[in-house]
């Protein structure tokens, strides 16, 4: 499984060069750890509440896809194989339960990819074009993901993830002072990345970490001090990103949550669902149907998704396949309530650090209001389900007190 462990978290490093390679390997990895579970009987795995429901979501959008969709080949790309999303989830928290020394893999395969993004990113911020020539998309920097604006989504969203494994790795004190430059550098870089959503969601992950965790309080307030100050320098000494960030008429805070285009989205899949409240027009079918002058409302009514989760499922899956993910989120506003409230009565803690710090990208995968892409897409959903592998087996696994490597 050594060798298993070491090819999953390679998904990490591949996630920049596109989608295909990660899902190949989560295609494949899927299929056969789905073998390996029958072969020897491991359908434990199946019987925990999070993944019941979301193998009931998968065959819910297959039913929607078959009996609903208005194009039900195109709708079956998106849900057809999606439950192999979840069985990722399932093999990560199986791997760690047979070696928790395979959080080494995971984590140094996101401080080297975080690395290379940071020195790549920074040469073409400084310079205009980065290490392999490309150049950046007018005043925004992507590094190695080319015209694919999507740089600082993919460092927002992994990182409470490589913040959790710091958490969970014994470490010496020069680590925490490497951690905390990593910090900075990595929230400067989600900054000059232009992305308001990635930023906005950065921050949200990072406040909920730095309430919600009991040690490392002195770490807390560093990095706390430090953001603040980066913030200030970057907005201050840099047009482009003050320009981006601040001076834009699309970046108060309302806007930089939905701008005039993804209000038009916003109302178009409305519409589409208040035609069919209860089990949508089927998956992938927004694309399709916000052509139809019936829904279209706005500047900019149609295109591939909505670019939000809640309003795209309201749409292609109606209310009862928008229940499944606010269910995701009420289940991390519930624990953020108990969380908070052991704090309040110094009590045992709800949550350990380690899960505080994975529930954070949790929070941020399924927050509902902030634009996102497609709910269905491959290269999104392996990002936001990374995490989850890890949480589950801080839940579900015997020996979850103690989780470090």
């Amino acid at each position: 499984m050594i060798y298993v462990a070491f090819i999953v978290s390679l998904i990490i490093p591949l996630l920049i060069w596109g989608p295909f390679f990660p899902d190949l390997i989560v295609s494949l990895s899927s299929l056969i750890f789905l073998i390996y579970i029958f072969k020897e009987k491991l359908f434990f795995y199946f019987t925990k509440k999070p993944l019941i429901i979301f193998f009931i979501f998968c065959t819910y959008c297959i039913l929607v896809s078959t009996f609903v969709a208005k194009d039900m080949m195109l709708s079956f790309e998106s849900s057809l194989f999606y439950f192999r999303i979840g069985l990722l989830s399932c093999l990560i928290w199986y791997l760690l339960e047979q070696d928790k020394k395979i959080l080494n893999y995971f984590y140094y395969m996101l401080v080297i990819s975080f690395l290379a993004l940071i020195v790549d990113g920074y040469i073409q911020f400084f310079t205009g074009t980065n290490i392999v020539g490309l150049s950046k998309a007018g005043d925004r920097i992507s590094s190695f993901f080319d015209d694919e604006l999507i740089m600082g989504s993919y460092l927002s969203r992994l990182f409470p993830l490589l913040f959790a494994l710091f958490i969970a790795k014994e470490k010496k004190k020069l680590e925490t002072y490497f951690m905390t430059l990593f910090f900075l550098l990595i929230c400067s870089l989600v900054l000059i990345s232009g992305e308001r959503a990635a930023f906005f969601l950065f921050c949200l992950s990072f406040a909920f970490i730095a309430i919600f965790m009991k040690d490392y309080v002195k770490l807390r307030l560093v990095l706390s001090v430090g953001f603040v100050i980066v913030v200030i320098i970057f907005i201050s000494s840099f047009n482009q990103v003050k320009n981006r960030m601040v001076s834009d008429p699309a970046s108060t805070i309302t806007k930089t949550i939905f701008t005039q285009a993804h209000d038009s989205l916003i109302k178009t899949a409305y519409n589409m669902f208040l035609d069919k409240p209860t089990f949508g027009h089927g998956p992938k079918m927004f694309r399709v149907i916000c052509k139809n002058e019936k829904y279209a409302e706005g500047i900019h009514s149609c295109d591939i998704h909505p670019h939000n989760f809640y309003v795209q499922l309201l749409a292609e899956t109606g209310i009862i396949g928008f229940s499944f993910l606010f269910s995701a989120f009420a289940y991390v506003l519930y624990c953020a309530y108990r969380q908070f409230k052991s704090m309040i009565l110094r009590q045992k803690r709800y949550l350990t650090d380690y899960q505080v710090c994975l529930l954070a990208g949790i929070l941020i995968t399924v927050w509902p209001l902030t634009t996102n892409g497609n709910f269905f897409h491959n290269w999104l959903m392996i990002v936001y389900i990374l995490p989850v592998g890890f949480y589950l087996h801080s839940i579900y696994s015997k020996n979850r007190k103690n989780i470090s490597f």
